[in-house]
C-alpha cells in the first residue's frame, strides 16, 4: 500500500509567486512581512511601467520548522515586482540617504474602477509607498539561497 506524500517529503525550493487579486496579494504580504531593504534597492522603471524592490525577506514559511528542529531562522533575497505602474508616490522616506534601511510591514491593494487602483507598501516608522496601477500584477521571486538571519531571531511585533 502506498502512502500519501507529506509536506516534509517535499524539497525546499525558492518561492516564485504571482498576485492578480487582493486575496493573492494577502499571501504575498504575509511572506514579505518584516523584509528589510536599503533605500537604494528601490527602482521604478517608468518606460517598462515596473516598480521593483530587492528585499531581504524573513522566511516565515520555514520559521516554525527551523525552531522545532533547532535550526537558525533564515532570510533570503527576493525581488518584489509590481507591473502596470503608472505613478509612484512616497512619504516618510529620504531617498537621498543612501544608508537608510527600510522595513516592509505589509502590501495591500486599494481597488479603483475597471481593475485599476493603488498598491500600498506600508513601512515601519510611518513610511509608505503608493503605486498607481492600471491593473494588479505583482510577483515575488527568491533570487538567492537562504542565509542565517543576522539577528538569529524571529521578528516580533507589539500588540
Amino acid at each position: 500500500m502506498t502512502q500519501d506524500a507529506t509536506f516534509e517529503d517535499g524539497r525546499e525550493a525558492p518561492l516564485y509567486l504571482g498576485a492578480e487579486d487582493g486575496d493573492d496579494l494577502q499571501v504575498v504580504s504575509t511572506l514579505i512581512q518584516d523584509a528589510v531593504f536599503p533605500v537604494s534597492e528601490m527602482r521604478w522603471i517608468a518606460g517598462d511601467r515596473r516598480f521593483a524592490l530587492l528585499l531581504n525577506r524573513f522566511r516565515w514559511e520555514d520559521a516554525d520548522a527551523a525552531r522545532q528542529r533547532g535550526r537558525n531562522v533564515e532570510r533570503v533575497q527576493s525581488v518584489l515586482a509590481v507591473d502596470n505602474v503608472l505613478n509612484v508616490a512616497s512619504q516618510g522616506i529620504d531617498r537621498k540617504d543612501s544608508d537608510l534601511i527600510l522595513s516592509l510591514l505589509s502590501v495591500a491593494f486599494e481597488e479603483g474602477e475597471d481593475g485599476a487602483g493603488y498598491v500600498l507598501l506600508t513601512l515601519a516608522g510611518d513610511g509608505a509607498i503608493r503605486l498607481s496601477v492600471e491593473a494588479l500584477e505583482v510577483s515575488l521571486r527568491d533570487v538567492t539561497r537562504p542565509y542565517i538571519a543576522p539577528s538569529r531571531q524571529t521578528p516580533k511585533h507589539e500588540a
